[in-house]
């Protein structure tokens, strides 16, 4: 039998780094709507304005520091892991290098939409190949299993911490964060269990 570590690797690192290119992409055109981003990039974006260090380089170290803190929480990182900390900062600034900031209203919305939506996309994209979570998910799900807390409790207040902090380093906190927020989750729940890669012995999991 196909051991499961290596199961149809070479069609789960494809979609593994589309994925993280789309979600660079996605976080981009959030950026450039101006109406809002998502919760950790009000973070990302406050410390790249008080520091003058680009978006991608600041999500980059930003996703290494939450490394960091999965050590005393004993939470093992992924090929996934890894390159979702590299891939999706390189992919971020060349998606800003490329989408120029529009100012019509229409065309902040349909960028704003289509940033949520390809976020969905790239988001359910990445977790369905089991190579690893994001830092930021393996933090919040680390802190579960330590703390007892509910999923929805500990990523809430993950994400109030991050969005405070960023909203008073300057980052962009509008519309569009909440309704990434609100959207996100049934977004990628119809998603994934179309996206997601079939190991041996596994079941997928309905919508």
């Amino acid at each position: 039998m196909t051991d499961r570590r290596t199961a149809r690797l070479p069609r789960r690192l494809v979609q593994l780094y589309v994925g993280l290119a789309l979600y660079g992409l996605s976080m981009a055109m959030l950026v450039r709507s101006g109406l809002g981003v998502m919760p950790w990039d009000v973070l990302h974006q406050g410390l790249s304005r008080s520091s003058g260090l680009s978006l991608g380089t600041v999500t980059v170290l930003v996703g290494a520091a939450v490394l960091l803190a999965w050590i005393p929480l004993r939470q093992r990182p992924g090929v996934g892991t890894i390159s979702n900390v590299l891939v999706i900062g390189a992919a971020v600034d060349a998606s800003l290098r490329v989408l120029p900031p529009v100012d019509a209203l229409a065309a902040q919305v349909l960028l704003a939409l289509g940033g949520v939506l390809l976020n969905g996309v790239a988001t359910a994209a990445y977790i369905g190949v089991h190579l690893g979570p994001g830092p930021r998910d393996g933090l919040m799900t680390g802190l579960v299993r330590r703390t007892g807390g509910s999923v929805r409790a500990v990523r809430t207040a993950i994400e109030v911490t991050v969005v405070a902090l960023g909203w008073l380093l300057g980052g962009t906190l509008g519309v569009v964060t909440v309704l990434y927020a609100l959207a996100i989750g049934p977004i990628v729940h119809v998603l994934l269990p179309r996206l997601q890669v079939r190991l041996p012995g596994e079941r997928l999991q309905p919508a």
